[in-house]
């Protein structure tokens, strides 16, 4: 079985590392290179989404998700195999319990390997200054280290061989590890010759080298130098009358000899076999391969745990492998919002046939909540976790795009929209017909009757591109325009007394509530005629 194979991803364990894996694990790629860039993946606040979904008991696990988070699957085939996974999984809680009891037993040992590989080990003086430095000759982390893996292996090959390919796959590296170069030297006997580090097999009868022994009590030297004393004590009897009359002193020399035993005996182990055994540990393809295999079976398993903990209902979505994307979801909630809150309101939208979508309405009546709840939603069905629907018939979408306004910086000499308008382009110029493109307003910063107009032509060159496209907008005649024209669906949020239900409802809102939010910050007319006043 060959090691899994991670799309786009980097291994979490890098050689030159010099701590472990850390969250975040890894940062999305540039615009057009992944499925999310960096701007989308601050604007969707996936920091949060991970917190939100994050039910992973091991370090590795919460790298393994992070990462899938920071650049998610964008191939049908690989993403419906997680899917296949999770499914089985959830079906089999014979199954479920064993690969728990495989991650529970990792987390707890899980540390050791990480001392292992990146602590210093200060010898017998030393004190510890910070959690990478552990007292010691590095005996302990050696052996608990290298028995996690062993472990983790031997764990794996006890299980039952799963149906989904996606498991077995993450089963096969976990046993898989067994054969590997990395395994050998952990499991012994490891032989340090004068340049190399040896296996059993790899060392010749003819090599001289020292057996490597994770302790600093070495029978061999005890037994030469037991036999050393004893020949001097047989043939040398003047040293026996020597050492009966000054036996007391005797102990006193051999006091001091032990002391320099330890750091000698001790530091030679560090430096010379386990500081040596780390690094090849380090850049080991297999204990890399291993590591993403064990994160990744902890990353299904949390899936499930946050399904559980979500609170509504959800589902495994429908991928759809097409050359260009769609989305139909019903019953869809915000994944960070919703969970563990009773009554967060569900909505639902179909961009098939009809490829945008312009959302008006007042401020705080949920549009942007929504909007983001379409994108993450899209973004976890792309990691293979599920959707926060009651149903979910969603494209694989190569790109996902959410552009809100950004303020200019005063060195690039655009101003706001310049400032916005470059980040529209790269949009445009990347998307494709199975992008989603969301965006949050167009062409602030002009005029009026510029925005329409730059506004229309950049929503026409979406459509023509055959992006799936959602503006929010508080512009009704730019909704007006495209209307007329019966192109587009026209989505506004619904308020009732002045109060949002945050609910998604056919129509154009053509009011703005502007004044109620003044005057719910204390900034409306009359508030600023009453300070005036006041002042006055």
């Amino acid at each position: 079985m060959k090691p899994v194979a991670y799309p786009f991803y980097p291994p979490l364990l890098h050689k030159d590392n010099k701590s472990p894996p850390s969250i975040p694990s890894v940062v999305p790629m540039e615009a057009g290179l992944g499925v999310i860039d960096e701007s989308t993946f601050r604007t969707l606040e996936v920091d949060t989404l991970f917190e939100s979904i994050d039910h992973t008991q091991t370090r590795t696990g919460q790298a393994v998700l992070y990462r899938s988070l920071a650049r998610p699957l964008s191939d049908h085939a690989s993403i419906v195999a997680k899917q296949a996974a999770l499914a089985e999984i959830e079906a089999d809680q014979s199954l479920r319990g064993r690969l728990e009891n495989l991650i529970g037993k990792a987390k707890k040992s899980e540390g050791d390997f990480y001392d292992l590989l990146y602590a210093s080990f200060l010898g017998s003086i030393g004190r510890p200054a910070h959690p990478l430095e552990i007292g010691g000759f590095g005996y302990d982390s050696y052996i608990h280290g290298t028995r996690f893996m062993l472990d983790l292996s031997a764990d794996a090959t006890a299980l039952p061989s799963p149906k989904s390919q996606y498991l077995l796959s993450l089963l096969g590296t976990l046993r898989g590890f067994a054969q590997s170069r990395a395994h050998a030297l952990m499991q012994g006997p490891v032989y340090r010759s004068e340049k190399e580090i040896l296996t059993k097999t790899e060392k010749r009868w003819f090599t001289p080298a020292i057996k490597f022994r994770p302790t600093l009590f070495k029978p061999g030297i005890f037994v030469v130098g037991l036999l050393l004393i004893m020949l001097a004590l047989e043939f040398v009897p003047l040293l026996m009358d020597l050492t009966a009359s000054i036996s007391p002193v005797l102990w006193l020399f051999l006091l001091p000899l032990g002391l320099v035993y330890i750091p000698v005996v001790g530091g030679f182990d560090r430096d010379a076999c386990i500081y040596p055994l780390r690094e090849i540990f380090k850049k080991s393809p297999e204990v890399q391969a291993t590591l993403d295999a064990m994160g990744g079976i902890d990353e299904l398993l949390a899936f499930i745990k946050y399904r559980e903990a979500f609170g509504h209902p959800s589902v495994l979505t429908e991928m759809v492998d097409s050359p260009r994307h769609s989305l139909a979801l019903k019953g869809v909630r915000n994944p960070i919002l919703a969970k563990g809150n009773p009554n967060y309101v569900a909505n639902d939208l179909v961009l098939d046939e009809e490829r945008l979508a312009l959302v008006t309405g007042p401020n705080s009546g949920g549009k942007t909540a929504f909007c983001k709840t379409l994108a993450q939603t899209q973004l976890l069905a792309q990691i293979g976790c599920f959707a926060p629907a009651l149903e979910a018939k969603l494209g694989v979408a190569d790109h996902i795009f959410y552009q809100t306004p950004e303020i200019s910086h005063l060195a690039d000499g655009e101003g706001r929209f310049g400032t916005e308008l470059k980040r529209t382009k790269e949009v445009f110029m990347t998307s494709t017909a199975q992008s989603l493109v969301i965006m949050d307003e167009l062409s602030e910063g002009t005029t009026h009757e510029e925005k329409i107009e730059i506004s229309t032509d950049i929503l026409n060159g979406f459509r023509q591109k055959g992006a799936t496209t959602m503006l929010i907008t508080h512009n009704h005649e730019l909704v007006d325009h495209f209307q007329q024209l019966n192109i587009g669906l026209a989505r506004q949020v619904e308020f009732k007394n002045e109060l949002p239900t945050y609910r998604l409802v056919e129509g154009i809102s053509r009011v703005s509530h502007a004044d109620r939010v003044a005057k719910k910050i204390g900034f409306s007319k009359e508030d600023i005629a009453r300070m005036l006043k006041g002042k006055a």
